[in-house]
C-alpha cells in the first residue's frame, strides 16, 4: 500500500487545486468553476469555515497530489467521504490510502460511527476505492444526484468504526 499524508490546504496549493479542476471529470464538481487563483483559494477557504467537514491536502512523496474530505457530518455521527486526486496519480493506490486515512481520522478525532461514501454507478474505479478502502457496498440510490440538470445514480458505501 502506497503511504501518504494527510495536512491542511495551504495559499501554496492553489496551481494543485486549478490542475484538478481543469481534468474534464472535476469540471462538474464544485458548486462553481475553479480556473482561477481566487476560486482557488475560495475553494479552500471554505472547507475552513465549516463545523460538519473537514478537507485535507493528500502528501504523496512529498508532493500534493489530491483532496479527502469528510462532510455533512450530523448529530447521528455520520459523514460523508469524497476524495479526488491528479490524473498523474491516479491508478496508484492513493485515493485508497487517502480513504483509509481520513476514516481512522474521522473515527479517532471526531468520534464519528459511520462514514458513507458514494460514486456515480458507472464509475468502476471510484467503486473499487471505496471496496479497498473498507466501505462496504450497501446499494443503488436512484437518480441521488444531480449535476448540470442531468440525473445520476450512485452506489453507496459505508463503513462503521466497528468494522
Amino acid at each position: 500500500m502506497i503511504d501518504v499524508e494527510l495536512r491542511g490546504w495551504s495559499p501554496d496549493d492553489v496551481q494543485v487545486v486549478l490542475a484538478a479542476f481543469r481534468s474534464p471529470d472535476m469540471a462538474d464538481q464544485a458548486a462553481r468553476p475553479i480556473d482561477t487563483p481566487r476560486a482557488a483559494l475560495e475553494w479552500m477557504g471554505l472547507w475552513g469555515f465549516r463545523d460538519d467537514a473537514q478537507a485535507f491536502a493528500v502528501v504523496c512523496n512529498g508532493e500534493v497530489v489530491g483532496n479527502v474530505a469528510v462532510s455533512d457530518i450530523d448529530a447521528h455521527d455520520t459523514g460523508w467521504v469524497s476524495y479526488w486526486t491528479l490524473p498523474r496519480a491516479r491508478g496508484r493506490g492513493v485515493a485508497v490510502a487517502a480513504a483509509r486515512k481520513v476514516a481512522e481520522w474521522a473515527f479517532r478525532e471526531r468520534g464519528l460511527f459511520r462514514l458513507e461514501l458514494w460514486h456515480r454507478l458507472g464509475n468502476r474505479a471510484s467503486c473499487a476505492v471505496a471496496t479497498r478502502a473498507g466501505f462496504l457496498s450497501e446499494g443503488i440510490e436512484r437518480a441521488k444526484l444531480n449535476y448540470g440538470g442531468v440525473r445520476y445514480d450512485v452506489e453507496r458505501h459505508a463503513r462503521l468504526a466497528t468494522d
